[in-house]
């Protein structure tokens, strides 16, 4: 693939910008073996993308034909590429990921799934409408688990509630979590299979009860690692891709 070509399909711009940061002695490559990368500036030059790694205006990149990155969402931003009122996560990332090309009118990764703006935690986002779909459409069941601080005190009760299924305002059928699992008097862990809007909070309500603090901490297989800060984003390596998949 041309190395214009390459550089215009992770999002560093159009064509004719990815050309000129080549022309101009932006763009090195890292030849194979080699620790420091070598500048080229013929934006027609061939090279195999798989294992690619370039230096981009001083910044390192890895060729990804897709996108997958996980990101620690933090209190206070909102998972929208034109948020409301808070700022967004998308704010977050790179301007790469923010502007990859993509098929649709919208370019650049997407959420995959959204949490509120006052909701913490692992936050997924692709440019594989594929990947995106499997992950958030409700017939696939994807669990997704909650750490969920209360105002009052969990008892069993609501536990057993929890399990067995409450009525919200919206749909006649019960909505039951997959598995909710007390961590102490005022935290329990709720995994869902189903993203309903507010569905926590609506639920924790139900039950007689509120959410003073809404944390997720896995998706599917994938756990939120110990070491990610919030606001944190990195690409999910093979062996993590191969949990959701």
């Amino acid at each position: 693939m041309q190395l214009q070509e390459i550089l215009y399909s992770q999002g560093f711009g159009t064509r004719r910008v990815c050309a000129g940061l080549i022309q101009q002695g932006w763009v090195s490559v890292y030849p194979p073996g080699l620790a420091e990368p070598v500048v080229c500036v013929d934006p027609t030059r061939s090279f195999l993308v798989e294992g690619l790694r370039l230096r981009v205006q001083g910044v390192d990149w890895c060729y990804q034909a897709k996108a997958y990155v996980m990101l620690h969402k933090p209190v206070g931003m909102e998972c929208s590429q034109k948020p409301s009122t808070y700022p967004s996560v998308f704010t977050l990332l790179p301007t790469p990921l923010r502007q990859r090309p993509g098929k649709g009118a919208i370019n650049g990764v997407q959420a995959v799934g959204r949490l509120d703006q006052d909701t913490t935690g692992l936050l997924l986002l692709s440019d594989d409408g594929q990947f995106i779909h499997r992950m958030s459409s409700p017939k696939k069941h994807v669990p997704k688990v909650y750490q969920v601080t209360t105002k009052h005190p969990v008892d069993a009760y609501q536990v057993q509630r929890l399990m067995a299924g409450v009525v919200l305002d919206d749909d006649p059928r019960p909505v039951r979590s997959a598995a909710c699992i007390q961590l102490d008097t005022y935290r329990i862990d709720l995994t869902l299979t189903e993203g309903k809007y507010h569905q926590v909070k609506r639920m924790i309500a139900a039950v007689g009860n509120r959410v003073d603090a809404l944390h997720r901490s896995r998706i599917g297989l994938l756990e939120l690692p110990a070491d990610m800060s919030p606001g944190q984003w990195r690409w999910l390596n093979a062996d993590e891709l191969s949990l959701l998949i």
